[in-house]
Order: structure tokens, then sequence, then C-alpha cells
């Protein structure tokens, strides 16, 4: 990879450069130490010198889970969801054939919160339906080399079905890198073995995510050095797949053990690519190396969509120019896979005061679905060739009950039940709902309203769906596309409201597929109770059998006008019983307004867990939520001139039901 990307790494490589600060006051530094990061390594030896403020080094050869005081904050709780492909949403849109990596920043290698952060700007990826792969990216010669996935991240994308690699990075010698970092990681024990790869596997392991990205960039090796690198790759990937975990190889060293980005599958790197699941081809490529390198792959009796074409949007989005024809040509088969180079573009192109909530959504829809932000009606003049257009989505919703309140895992405010509990701004991914996978589809004669995920109001969470304009015809919006189901008890709630306008509101149920890409699925239309204020009503799906394939809403204006109608949450169930409560909720670590908490876990399937703070006056204040059994909360002050802070936990089940109560109190 050319060195010009690696924006991430100047930061880093800067830091290791500058002299050490003085240590801050003993009490500062306990608070600061009671904060959890995500966690990053150095694979043995550490830099000469001192890290700078905020970063600490460590030795992955060192590590031990018993050890290690935040992994309990760290460690992802959310099973990978297995996903189906219902219809294609368009005609270009192909089920088994290319499929997208997407290599993400999500934050800094050091200082990096496990938990998510009181601020609602953040890259809150919700189009997971297209992606097979996420990278963690990241790491630094100054910080660390090795990055394990915060968990709201991962629990997030195994909601949506999605694997998530940890990086492991060894820069370029223009960034700081050394041989030697690459030499301890391929090291050797006296049995032979590579211990380092068996750590891997374990960290991994511990922290619930699904493997490794590989990346090794550092110049200088030989021969002897690249066979070391192989056997390592090797034993990694025997080792990863025992756990269910995989390997991701990024063409960069070849097996001479020198560092030559080939921008194709050959006999440079044919060896890497064998010993790993997949391979991430540089961005060198051209029209015929990726031609040559299908064939290739094809040849070793592999798949040709194990190789992912490098496409950089770091700079310019989807502004980029590619040659879409050389990768994913619309006319025949796919040549690869696409392998996405930091599309955390669509936020951090925009101004530092226009990043609201909206603004990032609204470029993200763009980047994902295209101009049209209409996955069943492409715009064919777009250059930009947008993954709906040539990958069929997918959906994890395949079993009951199911829940969503369209929560996208950040939100200016906090609301429950329509009502704001927090108005702090915040953001934490593992709260995210499974979200719906084609945004958005609407079916219409007449104007095309819009559809997006509005943040000025919500019944659950950050966010709602918001449907506004003039609907001169009956509209419908696919919402999810599912594999639910059907008994005698099967009803569906719909919790929604109406902001302007007259609208007649209908839930409309499919039980088979439509019967061309794009086309209207064959919905039974049940009708809705109107609501002024937020309702949620409750529809018995009489006279269907089956399974649910599809659900929708069919809005229609009483007099052809404007409408803003809001769609809150979304239910399936054969019945509702809240969670049970968890047990032994208590305050493992305080400095000031610094606590950690921690808790055994409820029985039962519990989506996350929500802490509130009980005020003085018999309010209830939220304070965050969690898939983990423990939870960090920062900068707490007495309220009132309250002696003690009472604290309040509960479960939450996948109907969003809650269970009762537990409590703790910490005293100022």
């Amino acid at each position: 990879m050319n060195p010009t990307r690696r924006t991430v790494l100047i930061a880093g490589a800067t830091a290791a450069l500058l002299p050490a600060l003085p240590a801050t006051a003993s009490a500062d530094a306990k608070a600061a130490a009671l904060q959890p990061y995500a966690s990053y390594w150095y694979p043995d030896s550490l830099p000469s010198g001192t890290p700078g403020t905020g970063i600490t080094w460590r030795s992955l050869k060192s590590w031990r889970p018993a050890d290690d005081t935040d992994l309990p904050f760290n460690a992802a709780t959310v099973p990978l969801a297995p996903r189906f492909t219902p219809a294609p949403a368009n005609p270009t849109a192909r089920a088994g054939q290319a499929r997208i990596q997407s290599l993400v920043s999500f934050g800094p290698t050091s200082s990096n919160p496990s938990q998510g952060s009181a601020t609602a700007d953040h890259y809150a990826l919700t189009h997971w339906a297209y992606i097979d792969e996420l990278v963690f990216w990241g790491g630094s010669s100054g910080e660390g080399l090795i990055l394990a996935p915060n968990a709201p991240i991962v629990d997030a994308a195994h909601r949506h079905g999605v694997p998530v690699l940890g990086n492991v990075f060894l820069p370029p010698v223009a960034y700081g890198g050394q041989l030697q970092w690459t030499r301890d990681l391929v090291q050797k024990d006296a049995a032979g073995r590579y211990p380092l790869a068996a750590q891997l596997v374990a960290v991994a392991a511990a922290h619930g995510f699904d493997g490794w990205f590989v990346n090794a960039e550092t110049s200088g090796g030989n021969t002897a050095l690249g066979a070391d690198m192989l056997g390592f790759l090797r034993e990694l990937k025997t080792l990863a797949k025992a756990r269910g975990q995989r390997v991701t190889w990024y063409d960069s060293m070849t097996v001479n053990g020198d560092v030559s980005w080939q921008g194709a599958l050959n006999s440079r790197n044919e060896a890497f690519f064998q010993a790993a699941d997949d391979m991430f081809v540089d961005f060198r490529w051209t029209a015929a190396k990726l031609t040559s390198s299908g064939q290739r792959a094809q040849q070793l009796g592999r798949s040709r969509y194990e190789l992912w074409a490098g496409v950089d949007v770091e700079a310019n989005g989807w502004n980029s120019s590619v040659n879409w024809d050389a990768i994913v040509p619309r006319d025949k088969g796919h040549v690869v896979s696409v392998g996405f180079y930091r599309p955390e573009w669509t936020r951090n192109h925009l101004p530092a005061d226009a990043r609201t909530p909206g603004d990032f959504h609204a470029a993200d829809d763009r980047f994902w679905t295209g101009r049209s932000l209409d996955p069943a009606r492409p715009d064919g003049t777009d250059s930009w060739r947008a993954p709906a257009v040539s990958v069929a989505d997918r959906s994890t919703v395949t079993s009951v009950p199911f829940a969503s309140v369209f929560n996208t895992g950040h939100g200016l405010r906090w609301y429950e039940d329509g009502e704001v509990t927090s108005d702090a701004p915040w953001n934490h991914l593992g709260l995210q709902d499974r979200l719906p996978s084609r945004r958005w589809v609407v079916h219409t004669d007449g104007q095309r309203p819009a559809v997006t995920f509005d943040f000025a109001d919500a019944w659950r969470g950050g966010s709602s769906v918001l449907v506004a304009g003039a609907l001169d015809r009956p509209t419908v919006v696919d919402v999810y596309a599912t594999r639910l189901p059907l008994t005698a008890d099967t009803v569906v709630e719909l919790t929604h409201r109406t902001d302007t306008g007259a609208v007649r509101v209908e839930l409309a149920v499919a039980t088979a597929e439509p019967g061309t890409p794009g086309a209207t699925p064959p919905y039974t239309y049940f009708p809705v109770d109107p609501a002024d204020g937020w309702r949620t009503s409750t529809v018995r799906l009489t006279g269907l059998t089956g399974s649910v394939r599809a659900i929708g809403v069919r809005l229609t204006a009483a007099d052809g006008g404007t409408v803003r109608w809001r769609l809150g949450g979304l239910a399936v169930r054969a019945g509702a019983q809240p969670p049970a409560a968890p047990a032994d909720f208590r305050v493992t670590g305080a400095s000031g307004g610094d606590l950690r908490l921690a808790w055994t876990p409820a029985p039962g399937d519990i989506r996350h867990y929500t802490v509130h703070r009980l005020l003085p006056d018999g309010t209830r204040r939220f304070l965050g939520g969690t898939c983990q059994r423990a939870y960090f909360l920062g900068g707490l002050r007495p309220e009132q001139g309250e002696p003690t802070a009472r604290f309040e936990l509960r479960a939450v089940g996948e109907l969003y039901t809650t269970s009762a109560p537990v409590t703790v109190t910490h005293t100022w």
C-alpha cells in the first residue's frame, strides 16, 4: 500500500518521537486507569523511549486474560447470526458472487473507549446487509500494532451476521516500522511452534471476535523471514479454524520476505493466499490483473471471490474514480470481490460543525445505496456504483420474538416510551438494533416521500424512522425482509405517530417473495389504529399461514397532502415474558466521579442491560446501556447535595421488556 494513505500512522509515529511528558498526579492516574479502552499490543519487544500521553505499551506475548482488568468491558457477547438472502432488490444485485470487505478506523489506536462515549458524532455503520467482513483498522508504530475491536462494534456486526477481524499491522519503515517487530511476530519456540499465533487466537476467543487481518509492510526482510511468515500464517489459520475464526492476508510481503505490493494474485504471494482464508489485493490492480487473479484462484481450487480488490475511498468517497467493470461488471459475472478502504469517509468528510447523525446517515445512505436512495430503483447515470447496485442484501430476521426500535447506535438524547430520560448525546453500537437491510425501498405510483432515520424524536433509544413528503398516491415502504414462522398466536406490534397531516396506516405482511426483483412483495394489508401521539397497535395476522417473508407499511394521505409519520417500533411475537433480573450488582472501582460497575448476568436471552440513576426527586436518568457484564460511568457528581448516589440496573429482553431493577449505592 502506498504510504501516503497511512494517515492513521502519522500521529502514532510522531508520538513515538515526542519526549515523555511529566507524570500526572496519582489521583488523576487512578481515575484514568478506571476508564477502559480497546486493547492494543506490540508482538513482543517494545519501542525504545517512553510512550506518549494516554498510550500504554503492551506485549502480546505476555498477555493473559486473567490479568486483563479491562477484558469484562471489551468482551463481545452477541453471537454471529446466520443470514439469508431474499429476492434481490434490483435486477443487477447478485447473490453468490462479489462480496464486500470494509476496512474501517472507528477511532484512534490508543484512548479508544471500550463502550462508546458521550457524543453522537460517531461512525455508526448501519448498512451491514452488504458487508461480508469488517476489519477493525488501525495501529501505529508509536502506540501499538495489534488491535482488538471494541465490543460494541462486534456486537452490532454479529447481530447482522457480519464477522469482525482484528488488525495485525507491521508498518512501513517510513512510518516507524521496525523489522524486529515482524521477527517478534513470527518467532518460534523450542518445539518449532509459533507462540504469537496461539496468542492471537486466544485474544480473539476471549474478546469474542472472528479472527485477524494480517498486514506485513515493514521492508528489509529476506527469504528466511518470508518462510517464517508463511509458517506463522499457516499455523495461525489452523489454530483459528479450530476456534471458528478466520484469517485474511494483505497483499504486501512476498514469499521472498520483501515488501512489494503486487495488485494481483501471482507467484509472489500465492503461498500466502493459500495459507489464509482470503486476500486483500492492493490498489495497484488493473482490469487485466484482476481477471488473471480470479482465474488463478479458480485454478487453485479456490473461489475468485476470496480476493478483495482494494478500493480506496478514504479521500474522495463516492467521488473516487473506480473501474467498476473490472470488479463488478453489469453484463457478466463478477470478477472478484470488493475491499473498501476507509468508507468512514462518509463521516470524516463532513464539516466538524455539520456532523449531526442526520448529516452522517444521509451521506452513508448515498455511499451504500446510491444517488437514488432506493436500492430497487438505482440511478443508471450515477458514476458511483454503490454496493446495493451489485450485491444482494442479506437479513438475520429469522426467529420470533423479534423487535426493533430502529436504534442506530447513537443519538442526540435517549428516549424511553417516547419520553426523554437523558438529554446527553451518546454513541454505543452495541445498542444498535437489527436494522432494515434495504434503505429505503418505496413503492408508489405518485411522488416518492423521503424516508430516513430521524433523531429529533424516538420511541426508545435515539432514533425513529421518519416518512415525510406529499403522498398523492398510496405508498408502501418495505421495512424488513424476514423468515419468521407463523402460528395462530403470532401478532405484530407497530409503534407509530403522525406528526403532520392525516394519514391512514396499514401493516403490510407478505408470505411469499415478489415475482421480480424490485417489485412490491405480495402483501396482505391490515388496518392500524390512527395515532396523534405515540401509539402501539397490535395486529393479528388473521388468514396468513407459512412464514412471514416481508414486513412493510402502507400509508395513504386522506387528502393527498404532505405528511410526517414516524415508525418508532416493530415487534413480532407469540407471547411476551419479561426477562429475569441480573444479580450481584456492585461497584468494582471508584475514583471521584468515575465508577466501574459489574454484575452477574441474568439467565435466558438478554438483549442488553441499562443503567439509570435514581435522583433525589424520585426521577430516573438514563446513564447508559451495554451488552457486556460490566460498565464504566465517568464524570458523575452529587445531585442536590446527596450523600450517596443510587443506581439501578435492568436486563432488557428482545421485545424490550425489562426486568425488575437491582440497585447499588455509592457514597461520595
